[in-house]
């Protein structure tokens, strides 16, 4: 088998395999995955969570050579220790997930794959103020430091912030020109290369109403040159646009995307119009990465009420993007 998404299970005490059940029940995957955990951890889930499915074990020494088994959860076992199925979440996990993301990059230095999606991990416990985020753990590990870009995508409406999880006190000085016509020429390569759709954008200003009584106008000195530049390009880009009401109704309807300034800027309004029917995606890395756009859930754990979409709405674009 030499196709097939990689998906690292992430933090064992979240909701991830729980909808990745859900997910194979609804028969939204397509395309074989292997699904990087700890076995035992999966029976167990599995017997509590009522969920019956064969297992298929890849062993280490297979790598060169998977042979994926199809109507099975096939895993790469993962030893975890651990003494309740379900548990708070805790700096004890960290190791583990650490094994679960080196055996996820090792398959992709390989080029097993091109596609990996992970399950939510708690940076509280698991980054430990080392990243900002999962984005940037991923792309320091990929070594592509500087260079990751999010996007959080939805076929109706995709958002994009120009900086990712910095506090809003050092935004202004991490936005330049060179960032915005970076980001959005890799998003406009993706849509029209994975979805063959050439992208319209809208790009918000910084400032309230895009205006400042200050000296300096990030929308004067940075963005409209950056827009600029980017139509010179024939990218399909307007703005700046104010934050407080380019996402009404009548306005995005005319737009593929979003680009904000910062992570709240876009991330807060996605998620009120489209809730979690919509997914994680990290660009400018030499593979896809994709993860749900929620966190662990951890106290939804065990209850087997959690909402799949956002997992779903990453099995339907891996299916588009194949099917394109």
């Amino acid at each position: 088998m030499s196709e097939y998404n990689i998906i690292i299970a992430g933090e064992p005490y979240s909701i991830f395999l729980e909808i990745l059940f859900k997910s194979i029940k609804l028969k939204k995957i397509k395309k074989p995955f292997l699904l990087i955990c700890s076995k035992k951890l999966l029976i167990s889930q599995m017997k509590i969570l009522k969920f019956k499915n064969k297992i298929n074990v890849i062993n280490k020494n297979e790598i060169e050579n998977i042979k994926l088994k199809k109507n099975h959860i096939n895993i790469l076992d993962v030893k975890f220790k651990f003494n309740k199925t379900f548990d708070k979440i805790s700096n004890k996990s960290s190791k583990y997930i650490t094994n679960c993301i080196n055996e996820g990059f090792i398959l992709l230095k390989k080029k097993k794959s091109k596609i990996l999606i992970n399950g939510p991990i708690s940076k509280k416990h698991f980054l430990k103020k080392k990243y900002l985020g999962m984005t940037e753990y991923i792309a320091e590990k990929s070594k592509k430091k500087g260079k990751e870009i999010m996007l959080i995508y939805n076929k109706k409406l995709s958002v994009s912030p120009i900086t990712t999880h910095l506090p809003l006190k050092e935004v202004s000085k991490n936005i330049s020109q060179s960032k915005i016509i970076k980001s959005v020429l890799t998003i406009e390569a993706f849509f029209k290369k994975k979805l063959k759709i050439k992208p319209k954008f809208a790009i918000t200003g910084l400032n309230p109403h895009c205006e400042t009584n200050k000296k300096f106008s990030e929308e004067e000195k940075i963005i409209m040159p950056a827009i600029r530049s980017l139509k010179k390009k024939k990218i399909n880009i307007k703005g700046p646009y104010p934050a407080d009401t380019i996402f009404l109704k009548k306005n995005i309807r005319k737009f593929n995307i979003v680009i904000g300034m910062y992570h709240d800027q876009v991330l807060t309004p996605i998620k009120t119009l489209y809730g979690f029917s919509a997914v994680n995606i990290t660009l400018g890395l030499p593979f896809l990465r994709i993860t749900p756009d929620h966190g662990p859930n951890n106290i939804m754990l065990g209850k087997n009420k959690s909402d799949p979409a956002s997992l779903v709405e990453i099995f339907k674009l891996l299916n588009q993007i194949r099917e394109n």
